[in-house]
């Protein structure tokens, strides 16, 4: 999607972190932003920051929440009329040792980072399939959900399904005028470390209290992370690509090709192909989304 002025986005935990720092690049693109949090204290100071008068709304929202979700987009199409980019960006973390993991770990994380992805399509895709504009999905995902590590297994889960989710819908929605993406950044200065605070009481239970203390003592590596403004210009400059893999970090470079080298060599390529059972099934076999996005990032890097 390359013609952004007098369109709007619609970014979910668009308060601070990575969904202000989106919203300051849409923004400064000519787009109108709603910024959607569930912590109204950032929603007023993002406001302040953004300084961007009428073509700024926000909302307070918890993309766990359908009907609210549904008011929220209500609200935007009521002060900008169409909606044309949704950032599914909220997102929460705990990690440590799976074993000591409660159902209520799983049960919160999951329900923001899946489950409110899931209730932002669910909810914003047929308004931006209505207007027949055009438009464009932005998951934010994590380079853990291409590399992951010990230690990270609900968080990598989650940002694992919302990346396989921009792959899948990418080859059926590219026709229809809507591009999907998966942003897999690495650290990123946010507030995702007090995600805490917003924790349902009905889901407090948590096996890591004591490894959260044991990583808060541990110190600040803030400054060794990517400003939000550097992930928002990055995500900007996907969008107009219209890449399927928006990646920030080239630290993971050996991560990300070690992980292709060993699924690839871990194909049975011994075996006999049956020609019936490829022939029938053809489309199972590759992603054509995957092939133009390889074709995509080669002209890119061509042209850098």
């Amino acid at each position: 999607m390359q013609n952004l002025p007098g369109k709007t986005a619609f970014i979910t935990g668009g308060a601070s972190g990575i969904g202000l720092g989106i919203a300051k690049a849409l923004l400064g693109a000519g787009m109108n932003v709603t910024i959607a949090d569930i912590r109204q204290d950032h929603l007023d100071s993002a406001v302040a920051e953004l300084d961007g008068g009428d073509r700024v709304l926000a909302v307070q929202l918890d993309v766990t929440n359908r009907a609210n979700f549904a008011a929220a987009a209500d609200a935007t199409e009521a002060r900008f009329g169409k909606i044309h980019i949704l950032c599914n960006n909220a997102g929460v973390a705990v990690v440590g040792p799976t074993d000591l993991a409660t159902f209520a770990d799983w049960d919160w994380v999951m329900n923001v980072n899946l489950g409110g992805t899931i209730n932002g399509v669910v909810t914003i895709l047929p308004r931006i399939l209505a207007h027949g504009e055009g438009g464009h999905i932005v998951n934010t995902a994590s380079m853990s959900a291409l590399v992951p590590v010990g230690g990270t297994t609900i968080y990598s889960t989650g940002k694992a399904a919302v990346t396989a989710m921009m792959e899948c819908m990418r080859p059926e929605l590219e026709p229809r005028g809507v591009i999907c993406s998966a942003f897999c950044p690495g650290a990123v200065q946010s507030n995702i470390a007090d995600a805490g605070k917003t924790r349902p009481a009905d889901l407090a239970e948590t096996g890591y209290a004591e490894a959260d203390k044991r990583r808060q003592a541990g110190g600040s590596f803030m400054h060794l992370y990517q400003t939000k403004e550097e992930v928002g210009e990055r995500v900007l400059r996907g969008i107009l690509n219209d890449e399927l893999y928006i990646l920030t970090h080239s630290e993971f470079l050996a991560g990300v090709r070690e992980r292709g080298e060993a699924t690839t060599a871990a194909v049975q390529t011994h075996l006999p192909e049956n020609p019936e059972y490829k022939e029938t099934f053809a489309m199972l076999f590759r992603n054509p989304a995957i092939t133009a996005e390889i074709e995509r990032q080669n002209r890119l890097r061509a042209g850098a």
